[in-house]
């Protein structure tokens, strides 16, 4: 059964289906707070993962640390998750059109204007959210701290 259908399930059992991406290279309480605040925004969360190559063009050339599967079985096992799809993409603008979440979400670093499928997602009544980081941390923090210590 492929996404489409499993999403498809949901919404036929009256779910509301929430959607967020991002790479999630080392996972933090950063994400893990993300994660639930976004699931508490609907009943079924789905995680759009950018893939290996979509990284490296976005984060750089070291990035990420960890290979998509493994990021991609980490998230799975969060309870907040619900759904995890990888795409080759630098956006995950195709996935929110295929997927037409009820709600779309983004960190607080992200202006609505700015966020990939805000629009396409406010066209039909769906609802877009920002959600405040609580945590002082990024994989990027966590990289530049482990090589901080280890110099």
């Amino acid at each position: 059964m492929d996404y489409l259908d499993i999403i498809q399930k949901e919404r036929e059992k009256g779910k509301k289906i929430v959607f967020t991406n991002g790479c999630f290279d080392i996972i933090h309480a950063g994400h893990v707070d993300y994660l639930e605040k976004a699931k508490s925004l609907g009943d079924f969360l789905v995680v759009g993962l950018n893939s290996d190559e979509s990284v490296k063009r976005l984060k750089g050339p070291t990035r990420p640390v960890n290979p998509v599967e493994q990021r991609k079985k980490v998230l799975q096992a969060l309870k907040p998750v619900d759904l995890v799809i990888v795409f080759e993409e630098d956006t995950p603008e195709r996935l929110i059109k295929e997927i037409k979440p009820d709600v779309l979400v983004k960190g607080g670093d992200w202006k609505i204007e700015n966020i990939v499928g805000a629009d396409f997602v406010m066209s039909y009544g769906g609802k877009v959210y920002t959600i405040d980081f609580v945590y002082d941390t990024s994989t990027t923090k966590i990289i530049e701290k482990v090589k901080n210590e280890s110099a």
